[in-house]
């Protein structure tokens, strides 16, 4: 019987896979020191013979269990891809279907299911969303929520628990995925100890990792407004100014940007200024002022505001 089961994909993000194969090998070395149980836990994948992962890494595991456990904890690392057209074509290979039997059975025995990146659009392919409350890589929100309108994608959290799912943001979010299951089923001590050991910390939130020209993703639209956004500091660009740059009312322009991000043509502009007023504290001696100013805010107020809203962060804690 397996606390946890680690299940591989060929491509896999070698660095989620390589995270959840140290995290738990340190958690059981740090667990007797502890007076805790050690994770028990296992690799496994759907293919024969050695996994090839992303960057032509392999790694052993055994095959999917056969069995349902409704006591192990299945996490799935990222798969490897970043964009939605390469998640479909991944989730169109000959693995897949196997994959996704497998994650509806363990779902169905009672099993809690785990996911960060990209492979949370695996859960969503074996129709385990539905009626939850998820994240996954900030830049792919929007995407899958198309795909899932019956979920809801919060983009802003690194780690999601709705029931027996729990996803996570993107990349190396998986650390932060692992010390949440670890901290949820071993106790805050050995997480923490974990989290000491190999110098990790906790991250809530995604949101200040947020790049307002990757979550354009190949959209022109939505590169073509932040372009303009951008050209036009430290003059504080406004929706109905978009929507004439445009050419299409303010209703049009708010559909199309929320259907492209998740999120509306407001909260883009606020990004754009967000990423250069963080630019401009982190790169500069300009005082608060003069950022804000720059960046087209007449009030420092406000984007000490903005700041601690979107970044959890003073201006200070950028410098």
């Amino acid at each position: 019987m397996q606390d946890f089961t680690v299940i591989v994909l060929p491509g896999a993000f070698a660095s989620s896979v390589a995270l959840s194969v140290d995290m738990l090998s340190t958690a059981a070395t740090l667990a007797p020191r502890l007076g805790v149980p050690a994770p028990r836990w296992q690799i496994c994948s759907a293919t024969r013979g050695p996994v090839r992962l992303g960057e032509h890494l392999q790694l052993r595991a055994h095959p999917l269990p056969r069995a349902p456990d409704g006591n192990a904890c299945w996490i799935v690392p990222g798969l490897g891809v970043d964009d939605p057209q390469a998640i479909a074509a991944r989730l169109a290979g000959a693995d897949v279907p196997r994959v996704l039997r497998a994650l509806r059975a363990h779902a169905a025995a009672g099993g809690r299911l785990a996911a960060s990146c990209a492979s949370v659009f695996l859960l969503q392919a074996a129709g385990l969303l539905a009626q939850r409350r998820v994240t996954t890589t900030w830049w792919l929100a929007a995407a899958l929520q198309r795909l899932e309108p019956a979920c809801q994608v919060d983009a802003d959290h690194m780690v999601i628990d709705d029931g027996p799912v729990t996803t996570a943001g993107a990349a190396l979010g998986h650390s932060d995925l692992m010390l949440h299951l670890l901290r949820q089923r071993f106790g805050p001590a050995l997480a923490g100890a974990v989290a000491r050991a190999l110098l990790l910390d906790r991250r809530q939130l995604q949101s200040p990792f947020m790049v307002p020209a990757m979550m354009a993703q190949g959209n022109a639209l939505i590169a073509a407004l932040t372009a303009h956004v951008e050209a036009h500091l430290p003059t504080a660009v406004t929706v109905g100014d978009l929507a004439h740059h445009m050419g299409m009312s303010t209703r049009t322009l708010s559909r199309q940007v929320t259907r492209a991000t998740g999120h509306g043509p407001l909260h883009l502009i606020r990004s754009v200024q967000l990423n250069r007023a963080r630019a401009l504290l982190e790169n500069s001696r300009y005082s608060v002022e003069a950022v804000a100013e720059q960046v087209g805010y007449g009030d420092p107020t406000a984007l000490r505001r903005l700041l601690r809203q979107r970044l959890n962060a003073t201006p200070r804690q950028l410098r």
